[in-house]
């Protein structure tokens, strides 16, 4: 019915055309709950979340978990070249992670202020370190060997939660399948060549079904126990059944959902009916998908805290979020919280400067869909649920207004109106051929734009 509507009101445009969400690949199998599938229109709504990478390894300023690891990649090398000795030291960063800075209303304020909706934070990456109050394993945040366990916020994941759910976020948790630390994944009497289960599952059931029971209650904990959760973001996909690594998520989404009815379970990269939504890193599609997506990035270069880490300028992360958006995407923006518990400086001005202009712009975000040509050059397009499309145009640094804004592949009915988000006064246009726009912009609007970084305009379609 939500599509049907798209299409007849997005009519009015003859040379702009509705885009449809999602068609499965052939043979796959997909959600047909229809609780899960409203929830997910729902999560098109929010566009814009947050993502948070945080654990011990902060204290190194190192990339999260990977340098445990012993495939041979270039960013993922180790500081120290005896392994055996590299994994006792980082094992026992769990003694000194005392982020006594740590202040989750001050994050969730200034991401409230951003125009993100929703927040993801890593409950446990790859190396196993819980931020959680679990009960499966003594390697966590709140063990009596972490100095931070005596602090009334040691468990990190309830008050992010607490924090982000009063400033009207929706919550999820991230949670690596994959668990370095676990002597049932990775077995001590074995060596570890890779990110895989070290041990024969055929010749040990057994023992991976020890490691399916660890998982699935941690995963409990998750659900059952830190209030409302909306989404279950879980990483690490070579810990597939068609990799031979089964933790049966039928089982794991179903106990979850009994606590969690409406919850979202994203299984990355592992095609199917449990993974709710697919999750592009660090990059954007060159075209629209068919299916409902995110691009997860790092607002700076890494996902984990370094110091002196460079960050995005706000106007290139607004230019990114356009983009996404009209290409029927969310945007997951990933910030490093540093070992005192703190965001760099630069990361709260760029999330101020990205609210002035949602505050100003948000109408063509918010629950908008894409509607074609969605990106034609500098020009990104979205339209609103009651028909109004908006074109954003991605301005250049410095760059000013011309008096005369072009636009190709879009033709607007006679009689309707443009408006210019943030100014005052509708502004004259005419179509030049089947399917050129041109807008004039007053000098005065030329002058003070409303905003920096990329202005946009709202066609209103005449009604039929």
């Amino acid at each position: 019915m939500l599509q049907l509507k798209y299409w007849l009101i997005l009519l009015l445009l003859s040379g702009m055309a509705p885009v449809y969400s999602q068609s499965p690949d052939k043979g796959e199998e997909f959600e047909t709950d229809t609780v899960i599938l409203h929830k997910l229109e729902q999560w098109k709504d929010l566009k814009f979340g947050l993502l948070m990478h945080w654990g011990t390894y902060s204290q190194w300023g190192i990339v999260e978990s990977w340098s445990l690891c012993s495939e041979d990649e270039d960013w993922c090398r180790r500081k120290m070249s005896n392994y055996a000795d590299y994994c006792r030291e980082y094992t026992r960063l769990k003694t000194t992670f005392n982020p006594v800075k740590f202040d989750p209303v001050k994050w969730a304020a200034a991401a409230r202020y951003a125009g993100m909706k929703y927040v993801i934070f890593t409950t446990k990456h790859h190396d196993g370190f819980c931020m959680f109050d679990t009960k499966q394993t003594s390697y966590r945040i709140t063990d009596q060997e972490c100095p931070f366990h005596t602090n009334p916020g040691s468990n990190v994941t309830k008050e992010i939660f607490i924090a982000f759910r009063a400033q009207g976020f929706w919550t999820g948790a991230y949670f690596s399948k994959p668990d370095w630390h676990c002597n049932d994944y990775w077995a001590e009497e074995w060596a570890t060549p890779n990110r895989n289960v070290n041990y024969s599952i055929k010749k040990y059931p057994q023992r991976w079904q020890k490691y399916c029971d660890f998982t699935y209650n941690q995963i409990k904990e998750l659900m059952s126990e830190y209030g409302k959760v909306d989404i279950l973001w879980l990483d690490g996909g070579w810990v597939d059944p068609k990799n031979g690594q089964d933790v049966n998520m039928p089982k794991i989404a179903g106990m979850a959902r009994s606590y969690q009815r409406d919850l979202l379970v994203v299984d990355r990269s592992v095609t199917g009916k449990y993974e709710n939504y697919r999750t592009p890193e660090q990059e954007i599609p060159e075209h629209l998908l068919s299916y409902p997506w995110e691009t997860c990035m790092t607002m700076a270069t890494s996902w984990s805290y370094v110091p002196g880490d460079i960050y995005k300028p706000a106007g290139k992360i607004i230019h990114m979020l356009a983009e996404i958006v009209c290409k029927g995407g969310n945007y997951l923006l990933n910030i490093g919280p540093s070992p005192e518990g703190e965001w760099a400086d630069s990361a709260y001005v760029r999330l101020h400067e990205i609210g002035d202009w949602m505050k100003i712009n948000g109408q063509a975000i918010y629950r908008s869909r894409p509607v074609e040509p969605c990106k034609s050059g500098k020009w990104c397009f979205t339209a609103g649920p009651d028909g109004t499309v908006y074109a954003i145009y991605l301005a250049e640094p410095g760059e000013r207004m011309a008096e005369t804004m072009k636009m190709t592949g879009v033709k607007v009915k006679k009689g309707s109106r443009i408006d210019l988000l943030g100014a005052r006064g509708s502004l004259k246009w005419k179509q030049a051929g089947e399917a050129t726009l041109l807008i004039s912009v007053p000098d005065g609007i030329r002058e003070n734009p409303p905003c920096k970084h990329a202005w946009v305009f709202a066609i209103h379609q005449v009604k039929l």
